[in-house]
């Protein structure tokens, strides 16, 4: 199964205002594991962006002057997101915006769900813990999910929380793999924004599993219980 973990940030709260995406991040995720294959852009709004806005995620009119426009980059995310299905906290507000954008530019398809399904976390919550705070920053600690390095919020920094919060409200799953990657012709880089393949090897080096095993006389042991149950009638562990 195929889910892709999605974030944006925006120059403020409302595509009626005029408002535009400044930043998307994406993880991917296949059969409840990180792949390490991300897509990750800044994007030039052609407008200023809301004092509120900027105090949220820390990201300038000014850092953006040099960034792709939406169009540029639609093809690869389009690509990137197709036949997944999306995992986004409160989809509502990320999938309005990224429809605005597909609209402004007249694509074809220009909604998002006719390039993927989407499953929308914050409903997810609420429907898990009825009644409670469910933001992401409520789930991180609820869920125990580290969101210390979060200065301020980004888009792929978001997406990776909200991984963990995922998997965890889910499953139970916390400690996300990584599986190995070839990463031939990935940008590299701090701030550089690019879809990248990340080759990246989970270690376990960390988490030594001790294996015990039966020595000859505990299977003896073992062996003449069972046969005592064999003897009051059927026993459950016997599968031949």
């Amino acid at each position: 199964m195929r889910q892709v973990v999605l974030d944006t940030e925006t120059t403020g709260l409302s595509t009626a205002q005029g408002h535009r995406i400044i930043e998307i991040g994406c993880l991917e995720l296949v059969n409840r594991r990180l792949t390490g294959r991300e897509f990750h852009r800044f994007l030039n709004p052609d407008r200023d962006i809301d004092e509120g806005a900027e105090a949220v995620h820390g990201i300038s009119r000014k850092d953006l002057e040099n960034e792709p426009r939406f169009p540029e980059i639609v093809d690869e995310l389009l690509e990137f997101l197709k036949d997944a299905e999306l995992i986004i906290h409160n989809a509502s507000f990320d999938i309005g915006f990224l429809d605005h954008e597909l609209r402004l530019m007249k694509h074809a398809k220009p909604k998002i769900e006719q390039h993927a399904t989407v499953l929308d976390t914050l409903t997810l919550a609420r429907e898990i813990h009825p009644g409670q705070r469910n933001s992401l920053d409520a789930l991180c600690k609820r869920y125990e999910v580290d969101a210390s390095k979060r200065d301020v919020h980004g888009a792929l920094i978001d997406s990776e929380l909200l991984a963990n919060v995922y998997l965890a409200m889910t499953g139970g799953q916390t400690a996300l793999l990584l599986e190995e990657e070839t990463s031939a012709g990935a940008p590299t880089g701090g701030t550089q924004a690019g879809t990248s393949v990340a080759a990246t090897s989970a270690s376990l080096a960390a988490h030594d599993l001790v294996v015990l095993r039966a020595d000859e006389d505990e299977v003896a042991a073992h062996n003449a219980i069972l046969e005592k149950i064999r003897k009051s009638g059927a026993c459950v562990w016997d599968f031949d």
